[in-house]
């Protein structure tokens, strides 16, 4: 079935799941055959998004083969001078699966413990760009915490080093990391972002002219979007903690409203506009440009810790009603562009 409308002329737009979120609890996830057969019975899904670890390849590849479910995108967490094999080596298992797109976050630090400097960066996307482009998989590199991207006035730095050696930048789009950040003194602190959001440096709100996020979408940075809702101040996880007891960072705001006690904090839907702006302009932006290099969405509410661990609403029903609501936004683009 093919779900996926064209909002353009010159392309149709995959909705796709990451693999974690094909579960309705975020203490028992399903073994992996079910989780591909949820995805197909949701109906709503084009692909599955995972890098699996070598242990679970042939499980997920009979999975794809079994239930007809893609993996058209993996991602995984990477650290320079350390984990260059693991890259090439998810790169062919990708490739094994069908994948066309990886999304890479690289952490911040070196394996030595250095922090990466720009240049470090853009000489690692070269190397990560040249050695996917072989085997015609698009790399992009992830807006995500705990990487170099964290700090949001680094990426047109590094996309820029890249276009000097002739290599467009390509960058996976993921507003959530952004939009929590607005309004919360905690994690501005984190890289000394809050220095530059206070010095109109770095404008991270999208409803406020001269953003970053709209900076990276008419850059044409943008090859893939992670779609997982999130608000300014995001309420942080008190129902999960890591190892050394912190609350999760709180990067995931529900979608849909959750059930009586099914969440921790009272549920606000108006919260839920700069987000959605930020998707939609996106989604405009691709709508109305034949050169855009978007080529596919993923749905990702999730269970880690940082995001819905310990939410006892579905994380897959939060994932359906997101492909749901892509695919509206979608049609009413594509019913505008045609009048």
């Amino acid at each position: 079935m093919e779900h996926s409308k064209p909002i353009s002329s010159h392309t149709v737009l995959p909705i796709g799941v990451a693999e974690s979120g094909l579960t309705h609890s975020s203490s028992a996830l399903p073994e992996i055959a079910s989780r591909y057969q949820l995805a197909r019975d949701a109906g709503v899904f084009d692909f599955v998004n995972r890098s699996p670890p070598d242990a679970e390849f042939r499980a997920v590849l009979h999975a794809v083969e079994s239930t007809g479910m893609p993996v058209l995108a993996g991602t995984f967490i990477y650290t320079a001078g350390r984990d260059e094999p693991l890259f090439e080596r998810n790169i062919i298992k990708g490739r094994l699966l069908g994948s066309t797109l990886h999304d890479v976050q690289l952490a911040t630090h070196h394996a030595d413990g250095h922090p990466l400097s720009d240049d470090e960066v853009a000489d690692w996307y070269l190397r990560c760009h040249d050695f996917a482009g072989r085997h015609e998989i698009t790399v992009g590199f992830e807006v995500h915490v705990n990487t170099w991207t964290e700090h949001f006035g680094r990426v047109s730095a590094v996309a820029q080093r890249v276009a000097q050696r002739g290599v467009a930048f390509g960058l996976t789009f993921d507003p959530s990391h952004v939009i929590f950040k607005i309004d919360n003194p905690a994690e501005l602190k984190i890289q000394n972002l809050g220095e530059d959001v206070a010095a109109g440096r770095v404008v991270i709100d999208p409803r406020v002219p001269g953003n970053i996020l709209h900076e990276w979408i008419n850059a044409g940075y943008v090859v893939h979007c992670h779609a997982r809702a999130a608000v300014p101040g995001n309420p942080v996880n008190i129902w999960a903690s890591h190892p050394d007891g912190s609350h999760g960072r709180g990067i995931q705001y529900p979608l849909i409203k959750p059930g009586a006690d099914e969440w921790h904090s009272p549920w606000e839907p108006d919260r839920l506009t700069a987000w959605k702006d930020a998707i939609r302009y996106l989604l405009t932006r691709h709508a109305s440009r034949a050169d855009s290099r978007l080529r596919a969405v993923t749905c990702e509410f999730i269970p880690a810790i940082d995001y819905g661990g310990g939410a006892r609403y579905s994380i897959l029903a939060q994932n359906i009603a997101c492909a749901n609501w892509l695919r509206g936004e979608i049609s009413m683009l594509a019913t505008d562009s045609s009048k």
